[in-house]
């Protein structure tokens, strides 16, 4: 579609979407075009974080397992996503440490991306 935001994938995050199994790897790119469209998926939550405004996570299932996408949306006309993993803590529902540390690092390269694609450099 011709209004539809363009993604920007960070550092590692398309190859391990492609590394997903099929149904999350399907289900996950049905939610982006979603968001690429500007609809809200069901299947995203805001990430909580005072440093994580505008910040979503897709959830989805698959055979007991739980794998998650990771994007942002207010950084100009572009969606970023910065992290796709498979959910392996089995402490409750929060994201593990790791991966919150790897996805404030990609932010912060989405910013810096978002700042050059801006000023044309």
């Amino acid at each position: 579609m011709a209004n539809e935001k363009p993604l920007i994938w960070v550092n590692s995050s398309y190859d391990d979407l492609k590394d997903l199994p099929k149904t999350p790897r399907r289900e996950i790119g049905f939610a982006l075009s979603d968001v690429q469209s500007g609809e809200y998926p069901d299947t995203a939550k805001p990430l909580t974080g005072k440093d994580l405004k505008g910040v979503y996570e897709i959830r989805t299932d698959d055979e007991g397992n739980t794998y998650r996408a990771v994007y942002v949306v207010n950084l100009g006309e572009h969606i970023y996503v910065l992290h796709v993993f498979q959910k392996k803590s089995k402490k409750g529902i929060a994201t593990p440490k790791k991966d919150m540390d790897l996805i404030r690092s990609r932010l912060k390269r989405a910013q810096e991306l978002a700042k050059e694609l801006e000023h044309g450099t």
